[in-house]
């Protein structure tokens, strides 16, 4: 375990890149060294978030860091970016390790990561040094890798709920629809861009119906827990919100499992986790609760179809979906406390 934590935020100046920095600069075991962007060098991180009081470094170029002085690299970059700075720095610095905010080193399979994202893989020979880390689902084998690769925010919250359910053999797998709403800091800072909808911040927008990148995510997570192909659909929304994921997830049970059974399993899977937050059965919840934290709150709840059941799973998309998350894999890869720097 290091006493003081040397790292660099490459890409602080995103939505994600300025909660990680806001949170990283109150986390008691972190010194940062870097703020690296492409533009607006020279500046203070204060100018583009009053939130952050912390005197820090001021913006600076990638080509300004000295890589044998830092311990961790935390990118937050467009995809296809992080993979062309880990490939340079990999062998050179063999003491440093990385977390991936991007998709870079979420799928394991460099064609299906060029069929979903349009992009030819520059480090396909270290995918297999990168491990897909749910923090509660990887923290006994995160230790072993260099590279992390943060998941995306959707799948965070779809995989939480389902995943012990699946581990358990509780649900069938052969129709499982899956509805997720995301306040619109998910599409970053670009998000005009991507979106030209009419009425863009006060209207709610269903998009990427049958080929949103996260679908290659989920299935090949979760083939790895069931062994088969889970059969699902998958809808996003982008709400006139800033922040925050709702994300509900209809299932039939298998042999007549009771809701009662369902939310039992969920909270013993979860009793050591402190944030995930199993509520008793049929609460109706939305994002609210988990704002601006590195929560999940899940509530199993009936529907009016006789053996069918509906999980929702709340997260922030910034924090637990992204910044949080990457600050409780560091906290894993470094045997600090895992809830170190972010409690509530």
């Amino acid at each position: 375990m290091l006493d003081r934590l040397k790292i660099a935020v490459i890409g602080a100046t995103g939505y994600t890149g300025l909660d990680l920095v806001y949170l990283l600069s109150k986390h008691p075991k972190v010194k940062i060294s870097y703020l690296c962007a492409t533009k607006n060098l020279g500046k203070k991180i204060s100018y583009f978030d009053n939130r952050i009081k912390k005197n820090l470094p001021k913006i600076n170029s990638i080509k300004n860091v000295d890589w044998k002085k830092i311990d961790l690299v935390f990118l937050s970059l467009p995809n296809g970016e992080a993979q062309k700075i880990i490939k340079k720095t990999f062998y050179k610095y063999k003491h440093l390790r990385y977390i991936d905010l991007s998709a870079d080193f979420r799928i394991q399979n460099h064609q299906i990561y060029k069929k979903n994202y349009g992009i030819n893989h520059k480090a396909k020979n270290l995918i297999k040094d990168s491990i897909y880390a749910i923090s509660e689902f990887s923290r006994f084998k995160i230790k072993n890798f260099r590279i992390v690769a943060n998941p995306g925010c959707y799948p965070t919250s779809i995989q939480i709920p389902l995943v012990p359910l699946i581990l358990n053999k509780l649900i069938k797998l052969d129709d499982i629809t899956i509805d997720s709403k995301s306040g619109y800091s998910g599409a970053g800072k670009n998000i005009e861009k991507k979106f030209t909808h009419k009425n863009l911040y006060s209207s709610t927008f269903a998009y990427g119906i049958k080929s949103h990148r996260h679908i290659c995510e989920l299935d090949q997570e979760l083939f790895k827990i069931s062994k088969q192909k889970v059969n699902f659909t998958f809808n996003p929304y982008l709400l006139p919100t800033f922040r925050g994921i709702l994300s509900s997830i209809y299932f039939r049970p298998k042999h007549k499992i009771g809701l009662n059974k369902i939310n039992l399993i969920l909270k013993k899977f979860y009793k050591k986790n402190k944030f995930i937050k199993i509520l008793k059965t049929n609460t109706q919840i939305g994002s609210g609760n988990v704002l601006n934290t590195n929560n999940c709150e899940i509530s199993v709840c009936k529907t009016r179809v006789k053996n069918k059941f509906v999980i929702f799973s709340a997260i922030d998309n910034l924090i637990k979906g992204a910044s949080g998350q990457a600050i409780q894999n560091m906290n894993l890869l470094f045997n600090y406390p895992e809830k170190l720097g972010l409690n509530d």
